[in-house]
């Protein structure tokens, strides 16, 4: 069998959390989009598609998997939108074989799923290096109905959907058996202890409190949870991630690997390799990678009015629909202590921000400074030489594919900064 998992046009929804990633890279529960796929169809051969300037950084990540190409002797795919978020028996609604003839399955006039062969094969063997996969290309393909396919669409959506993800999650993690293998001092208080899952080398200090009575908690391995922390599940916390002395982490938190939390931290998603270590407040918000959250920073996620909240996405203010919607953060962006973030903020990739104040409700990607003095441009010298330094803390290179990535997003992001009133000159 052989699966491709595809990016379709409305990628652009889901910036700028997908500049340097793939929609289906992005995490909802304890998994990525893409890690739901892949377990649906055990033992699969798996294509990737992405867009054309991602495909290098997407190849050095997984080396062993196509990256825009369909092999040779394959006969027959089935194609699944990476931004479908896979329904536990997902495998099951698609199949595992061909059907015997060529089908697309559809929600609201989007592809969620497609098995093709013959003729329709070849012409996405011509087309996967340059162009997303949209209904257009399968033509007069037999269409069926999946009204169940839940996609993706806006940053949002990932933190909304999280709780429940989460929790299906943890069943596949632990087969239905959660256990305590790693070290859990005494003096650590376990509240619905059969919902807990410690995994080998993680430590959980005295005083801790680990509450599953409202969830499940899945802590990897070798996190360290330090004294005095509280966690209230459902909650997921990486491998080699740190939960700092007296955390207060609440329900529906994602957080990756090889991270430092610590304050306040409510119904979020963080990537791996990012910071929020102090106290201040996080909520109902998603970080890229590579993200450092300054001391005492704060971001709201409900207006005064109790008002539905209005996101900058994709050049458009757009109304949510929900009471609570707070930061979201691209990759390698920053913020200094005391930083506060309005109810929806965006912030792009490879921002830093300071000083007092209240940043706009967006900001461009390669933006240096802040409310007071507004902004100028990141210089993109100086944002690759802190990435590479950064980096080399968690003892990882930037290699010159990505260093790459990071020229190629700088020079495609160039009209935003203008529309915005981004200074030249730069930081």
């Amino acid at each position: 069998m052989h699966v491709c998992i595809f990016e379709d046009g409305y990628y652009r929804k889901l910036l700028p959390l997908v500049h340097f990633r793939p929609v289906y890279d992005l995490k909802c529960g304890a998994a990525t989009l893409l890690e739901k796929i892949i377990r649906s169809y055990p033992g699969a051969k798996t294509t990737l598609h992405v867009r054309n300037y991602l495909a290098e950084v997407v190849r050095e990540k997984n080396p062993n998997i196509p990256v825009n190409e369909i092999p040779a002797g394959t006969t027959q795919a089935l194609l699944i939108n990476g931004r479908l978020l896979m329904p536990a028996k997902g495998g099951e609604i698609f199949g595992r074989e061909y059907p015997g003839t060529d089908v697309v399955y559809l929600k609201d006039g989007v592809v969620a799923a497609a098995w093709i062969s013959g003729q329709s094969l070849e012409q996405l063997r011509a087309i996967i290096k340059e162009h997303n996969i949209d209904a257009g290309f399968f033509g007069k393909i037999e269409k069926r109905e999946f009204p169940d396919a839940r996609f993706i669409t806006f940053p949002w959506e990932l933190v909304q959907q999280n709780g429940s993800q989460l929790v299906s999650d943890f069943a596949v993690l632990t087969g239905g058996q959660p256990q305590i293998k790693g070290k859990v001092y005494e003096g650590v208080h376990l509240l619905n202890p059969s919902q807990v899952h410690v995994s080998e080398g993680a430590t959980v200090k005295p005083g801790a409190v680990l509450d599953a009575e409202e969830g499940p908690i899945y802590i990897s391995r070798n996190v360290k949870v330090m004294p005095n922390a509280v966690i209230e599940g459902p909650v997921f916390i990486g491998e080699h991630s740190i939960i700092k002395i007296g955390a207060k982490i609440y329900e529906n938190t994602t957080i990756g690997e090889t991270c430092k939390v610590g304050g306040e931290v409510e119904e979020s998603i963080i990537h791996a390799y990012s910071n929020k270590q102090h106290e201040g407040f996080l909520g109902h918000a998603y970080l890229g990678e590579w993200v450092n959250i300054g001391a005492d920073s704060n971001n709201s996620d409900l207006k005064n009015d109790y008002g539905s909240v209005k996101v900058y996405n994709d050049g458009s203010l757009i109304d949510t629909g929900s009471q609570f919607v707070g930061l979201t953060m691209g990759d390698h962006s920053k913020c200094g202590i005391n930083s506060m973030f309005n109810t929806g903020a965006v912030v792009s990739v490879c921002c830093n921000i300071f000083g007092a104040g209240i940043p706009p409700k967006y900001v461009p990607a390669f933006s240096w400074g802040g409310a007071s003095d507004g902004f100028v441009t990141y210089k993109i010298e100086k944002v690759v030489d802190v990435a590479r330094k950064v980096m080399a803390r968690r003892k990882i290179s930037l290699s010159s594919t990505a260093e790459q990535l990071f020229r190629t997003v700088f020079a495609e992001t160039s009209e935003e900064r203008v529309r915005a009133g981004v200074r030249d000159g730069g930081a």
